[in-house]
C-alpha cells in the first residue's frame, strides 16, 4: 500500500513539475523584480550623478554580500515553514571566534599573518556556524521543540557567548591581505567579496531546484506529514537545513570580519530579521512550501536600495526603517492575498 501511495505521488509530482525555469526563478519573482528596478529608476531620476556611479553599485553589492549569504540559508528554512532568529547571533559568534583563532596562532596580533593563518580563520568560523546550526536542527527536529522557541533561544546563547569570549570587546588583528584581497579586493571590477557571495547563492539556487534535497525541503514546507508519509526523513531533514543556515552564517561572519576589519560584537542585532525580510519580500511564503532564491535575491536588493537611495536624497536616516517595514507588511499582505486566491480555487 506504502508503495503504491510513494508511486502514485511520484508520477504525478512528475507530471506537474514545472519547467527549470520556473523552479529557479519562481512563481512570483517577476513583480518583485520590477519593484528594485523602479526603485533604481526613481532614485536615478531624482540624483543621477550619485546613483548612477560604478562606485555606488561595488559597495551597494559589498555591503549587502554578508546578509545575501545569510538569506540564501534562510530560504531553505522558511521553505520548510520554519524559522531561525538565531542567525545573526551565530554570525557574531563565528566572526570573534575565527578573529581570536587567527591572533591565537599568530601570536596575538594576526594582521601580518598570510593564507594559513586566514584558511585555519575560514574553518573556524565555518565550523563554528555549523555547531549552532546542528544544535538548533537537532532541538527542532528531535526534541519537536518548535523553531521560534529554539532559534530565539539559541540567539540569546550565541550572542551571549561571544561577548565571553573576548570580554564584551570587539576583536581586532584581522589579517591585511585578507582585508585587501577579500574584503576590498576586485576582479574585472567586481569585488571578491561579491563573487563569493554570487557563487553561493548560485549553488543554493541549484541546490534548492535540481537535487533531491531541494524537492525535499518543498515538500516538508507544503505538508510535513504527507512527505513522511512518502518515506521522505522529515526529522533528518530538518536537521540538514538547519546546519545549513548555521554554516552560512559561519560564513558570513568570516565574510564580514573581512570587510569590516574587525570582529564586532555589536551591530548586527537585526541581521536575522532582515535576512528573513529579505526572504519574505523576495516571495517565499512565511507558512513554507514555496520560494525562489532568486526572489530572495531581488529581496536583499529592494530595502538595501531603498535605503541607499533614501540616504543620498536626502531623507533623514529615521524614515528608512519605517519604509523598510511598509514594503515587507505589504509583501507579507501579498502573499497571504495570493494564498487565500489559490485555496479558493
Amino acid at each position: 500500500m506504502m508503495t503504491n501511495e510513494k508511486t502514485t505521488l511520484s508520477s504525478r509530482s512528475d507530471e506537474q513539475r514545472p519547467s527549470l525555469l520556473k523552479r529557479l526563478t519562481g512563481a512570483n519573482t517577476l513583480w518583485i523584480g520590477l519593484v528594485l528596478l523602479a526603485l533604481v529608476a526613481v532614485f536615478g531620476a531624482i540624483r543621477p550623478d550619485a546613483v548612477f556611479r560604478i562606485d555606488t553599485f561595488q559597495y551597494l553589492l559589498a555591503e549587502t554580500s554578508v546578509l545575501l549569504v545569510l538569506s540564501v540559508g534562510m530560504t531553505f528554512v522558511i521553505i520548510t515553514s520554519g524559522i531561525d532568529l538565531s542567525v545573526g547571533s551565530v554570525l557574531v559568534f563565528a566572526s570573534v571566534s575565527s578573529a581570536m583563532a587567527m591572533n591565537a596562532v599568530s601570536g596575538g596580533d594576526a594582521t601580518n599573518a598570510g593564507w594559513g593563518v586566514i584558511a585555519f580563520g575560514l574553518l573556524v568560523a565555518v565550523v563554528s556556524g555549523a555547531v549552532w546550526g546542528l544544535l538548533n536542527g537537532l532541538l527542532i527536529s528531535r526534541a519537536k521543540i518548535p523553531p521560534l522557541i529554539v532559534t530565539l533561544g539559541s540567539f540569546g546563547a550565541a550572542q551571549g557567548a561571544a561577548l565571553l569570549l573576548n570580554n564584551g570587546s570587539n576583536v581586532s588583528g584581522i589579517p591585511d591581505k585578507l582585508n585587501r584581497t577579500f574584503g576590498f579586493g576586485t576582479y574585472f571590477g567586481i569585488p571578491n567579496i561579491v563573487i563569493v557571495a554570487a557563487i553561493v547563492t548560485a549553488a543554493g539556487a541549484l541546490l534548492l531546484s535540481t537535487t533531491r534535497f531541494g524537492r525535499y525541503t518543498y515538500a516538508v514546507g507544503s505538508n510535513e506529514e504527507a512527505a513522511r508519509r512518502v518515506g521522505i526523513s522529515v526529522r533528518g531533514h530538518l536537521t540538514k537545513v538547519y546546519l545549513l543556515a548555521g554554516t552560512l552564517a559561519g560564513l558570513a561572519g568570516f565574510m564580514g570580519n573581512a570587510f569590516f576589519r574587525v570582529a564586532v560584537v555589536t551591530g548586527h542585532e537585526t541581521d536575522n530579521l532582515n535576512a528573513i525580510a529579505a526572504v519574505v519580500l523576495g516571495g517565499t511564503s512565511i507558512f513554507g512550501g514555496t520560494g525562489s532564491m532568486l526572489g530572495t535575491v531581488f529581496g536583499v536588493f529592494i530595502p538595501a536600495v531603498l535605503e541607499k537611495g533614501l540616504v543620498i536624497i536626502g531623507v533623514k536616516e529615521f524614515w528608512q526603517p519605517i519604509a523598510v517595514a511598509i514594503v515587507l507588511v505589504a509583501a507579507v499582505w501579498l502573499d497571504q492575498t495570493r494564498r487565500r486566491a489559490r485555496n479558493q480555487r
